[in-house]
């Protein structure tokens, strides 16, 4: 038949999920990838629900140098380099699993007998079933607060299951990465990871039961209740606080994953991380970055990262600017069900920044003008900083922190009247005309430099004309 050859058939693998994201599939690309070139788009890979899910991408070692020229859009299903044998026997190995002797001490962690989890969810009841992930399911369960021992359902505290399914392979190492960093670290603003249980093939997570369940629920599923202005700050500053102190650990710890569905919410719509599979120790010393094999969520992931591989801090604050964006605006950071010129909500954005009087046109409708102008603005000034294209130039995440806790002061809570809230609502209709394409500066009162190629770019909030920025603030 020539020289023809039957394409592999590649098998279906599921990508770890926080505790209440619902179900989704992955197919995982082989080590021999061929990416399209630059520019090229990627519609192929929406999912049908349009959620963001964690895609593993080539390894920066084994970038030819025509990847490199490549820009940062997550490709479409790769295409495939004939496989030899050996390369065919070499995909199917499973690593080994987890052993306890691989988890890192931790005194405020519980090892759960698998009889105990199964009591405190009544066998894993489906009536239980809160979430399934790309790992697994997720259970309700009780537990007596004093003991920890299983309790009557009803009664005691209310807990989290996670239960990761035999068949996801994959997950060994990011079970491992979330029991070792969660065992550790400790904050109002990361969700508490209570024990787990390791025996034979079942590896499940016991976290702090969180009723609200992901901002990724209230934001994008039209159903719930829309967010106040007054929560989506909350939510924005308590999430900046978990990174705030990832950040600042000795070593700096990178989340890697932050995004809407891996920020979860209490009953008080206090905002804790959760997810950390993906999280690693970034540079120390004289070390600039970490470099690593590329694993991001598109619309989230810094293109610096997506290019090269390197990864540090300042890969997070981009993404928390696009989740930044998503408050304000109530858009996901990708959606390919809109029109071509607003799919890429960071790219969307934008043009509407030019002049805080055009700020209503990106604002999240279901709002229904309920929010102050001035802080909006603030809040969406905050975000493109974060989220400019060279990192050196994004502020650190104690900067971010610091102006979005200026907007909890009651100059900023102050919400429009009826009559300015119907005029900001009759001034966000969105023309489809598509917008500039061009980089935009911060406002009008944030200076920009020019960097060689032309383009303009803010200069961190600590500038020399950093009391500019604060004088707005105060005014």
């Amino acid at each position: 038949m020539g020289n023809c050859f039957v394409r592999p058939k590649l098998k279906k693998v599921e990508h770890v999920m926080n505790p209440y994201a619902s179900n989704s599939k992955l197919m995982q690309p082989p080590n021999n990838v061929v990416l399209p070139p630059r520019g090229f788009s990627a519609p192929g890979i929406a999912f049908p629900d349009q959620r963001s899910h964690p895609l593993p991408m080539p390894t920066p070692a084994a970038q030819t140098s025509t990847d490199k020229k490549r820009s940062g859009v997550l490709p479409n299903p790769p295409t495939l380099a004939p496989q030899t044998s050996t390369e065919k026997k070499r995909s199917v190995v499973l690593p080994n699993l987890p052993t306890e002797s691989q988890i890192l001490a931790s005194p405020g962690l519980k090892s759960f007998l698998y009889t105990e989890l199964c009591k405190a969810t009544q066998d894993f009841c489906p009536e239980n079933l809160v979430g399934e992930g790309g790992f697994g399911c997720v259970y309700k369960g009780w537990l007596a607060e004093d003991t920890l021992n299983a309790a009557t359902p009803g009664l005691g505290m209310a807990v989290a299951v996670k239960k990761l399914t035999p068949q996801g392979f994959q997950g060994h190492k990011e079970w491992l990465s979330e029991v070792n960093h969660l065992g550790r670290l400790h904050h109002a603003n990361l969700v508490k990871l209570i024990g787990f249980c390791l025996k034979g093939e079942n590896r499940l997570l016991v976290y702090e039961y969180m009723p609200k369940h992901s901002l990724e629920n209230h934001l994008f599923k039209r159903c719930r209740q829309p967010l106040s202005w007054e929560t989506r700050v909350k939510i924005a500053v308590g999430a900046a606080r978990g990174l705030y102190f990832l950040h600042n650990s000795e070593p700096p710890i990178i989340y890697r994953d932050f995004k809407a569905s891996n920020i979860l919410l209490d009953s008080e719509f206090n905002a804790k991380l959760s997810d950390f599979g993906l999280a690693k120790h970034g540079p120390t010393g004289d070390q600039t970055h970490v470099t690593t094999r590329v694993m991001g969520t598109e619309g989230y992931a810094a293109p610096e990262y997506l290019r090269t591989g390197r990864l540090n801090v300042k890969c997070d604050v981009y993404s928390f600017g696009v989740v930044l964006f998503e408050l304000l605006t109530g858009r996901i950071a990708v959606d390919y069900r809109r029109a071509k010129e607003e799919q890429n909500l960071v790219k969307w954005v934008r043009p509407h920044l030019r002049d805080k009087r055009t700020i209503a046109r990106i604002m999240d409708s279901r709002l229904e003008g309920q929010y102050p102008r001035k802080g909006a603005y603030v809040a969406a000034t905050i975000a493109l900083y974060c989220v400019n294209p060279e990192h050196k130039y994004r502020p650190p995440m104690a900067e971010v922190l610091e102006y979005l806790e200026h907007l909890q002061s009651p100059k900023f809570q102050k919400l429009p009247t009826s009559s300015d809230s119907m005029q900001q609502m009759q001034s966000s209709s969105i023309s489809r005309t598509p917008p500039p394409a061009l980089h935009l500066s911060p406002p009008n009162w944030s200076p920009v430099n020019r960097s060689p190629r032309g383009s303009c770019r803010p200069l961190p909030l600590k500038s020399p004309h950093h009391s500019r920025f604060s004088t707005y603030l105060e005014s």
